[in-house]
């Protein structure tokens, strides 16, 4: 999480299950990076890819590494927290990490955890992609996850450096899988599935709120009586931090909650009234926003 900022110490069942109606809060239990040194991606070996299983509300510490990092969940959904955002990841999906940037990963579910680092040669970003495609990468982003990207990961080594040494087979195989494995993020399509942050206190403190429980309020002068805020002060920062109006950035923070949900196999129109919405409104706000019916999007999930 970012600098100065508190690293949640509770997670709320509204992110946690589909149970929207339920409001407790559980302990996270938190466990450190687990040696990504011993896995550390070089020009010879520049995909490697480290594997956990992990209980539901488990929290890995906040860190960062210098090369790029992608999280995907075979099973079970994450959350992945970062300076300025946070995003839900389901296995159909992958968050992308680039050099250097702080992340918190947090198990919504039970999940099996596989993290691929990815070297990255000076100055450079991405999976390979050229100059003039950087700056995409540049940034964290969600990308789907084909099946084929899936199974590549799934037969990737998992041996750290100070484990028992590949034979020169296993690492030629290692090489032929790590450039499928690029050649499939560069097609992967993103996902606008992340949640921005800001850096207002005030402003980051509501829109906490709003992640952890969005349908207690109804109106931005309802949510604003709880910074000390006027109303059209909170606008204003919603512009001026975020670019979007409260009404828009709201609707992420309820993708997000709906792609967990469906993860978990429940219904769309379940989905749609834990989140407060009548079916034919939740269907416009998922169309507005991916340009997919909801029944499409989250059939994928």
């Amino acid at each position: 999480m970012p600098s100065g900022s508190p690293v949640p110490q509770t997670l709320p069942d509204a992110v946690a299950s589909s149970g929207g109606s339920h409001r407790a809060t559980r302990e996270l239990s938190y466990v450190e990076s687990l040696t990504p040194d011993l896995f550390m991606p070089t020009g010879q070996r520049p995909v490697r890819v480290k594997f956990r299983q992990l209980r539901a509300d488990t929290q890995i510490k906040p860190h960062h590494h210098p090369w790029a990092q992608v999280a995907i969940s075979t099973s079970g959904v994450i959350r992945l927290g970062v300076p300025t955002g946070t995003y839900i990841v389901p296995p159909s999906r992958a968050l992308w990490i680039p050099p250097g940037v702080e992340h918190a990963v947090t198990m919504v579910e039970d999940a099996d955890l596989r993290t691929l680092y990815f070297h990255q040669p000076a100055g450079r970003c991405g999976p390979g992609v050229a100059r003039q495609d950087e700056d995409a990468w540049r940034q964290c982003r969600v990308l789907e996850v084909s099946d084929l990207l899936r199974a590549l990961v799934r037969e990737m080594p998992t041996v750290p450096n100070d484990g028992p040494a590949l034979p020169p087979e296993e690492l030629s195989r290692e090489r032929h899988l790590s450039a499928l494995i690029l050649d499939e993020m560069r097609r992967a399509n993103p996902v606008r599935l992340g949640v921005d942050l800001p850096h207002d206190k005030r402003l980051r403190n509501l829109c906490e709120a709003v992640i952890a429980d969005p349908t207690r309020h109804e109106t931005l002068e309802q949510w604003s009586r709880d910074t000390g805020a006027s109303p059209r002060t909170v606008a204003r920062l919603f512009r001026d931090e975020l670019g979007s109006t409260f009404t828009q950035w709201r609707q992420q923070v309820v993708l997000a909650k709906a792609v967990s949900m469906a993860a978990s196999r429940m219904p769309v129109a379940s989905i749609a009234a834990e989140l407060g919405y009548s079916p034919s409104a939740f269907s416009a706000m998922v169309r507005k926003s991916v340009g997919q019916s909801p029944g499409r999007f989250f059939g994928s999930q």
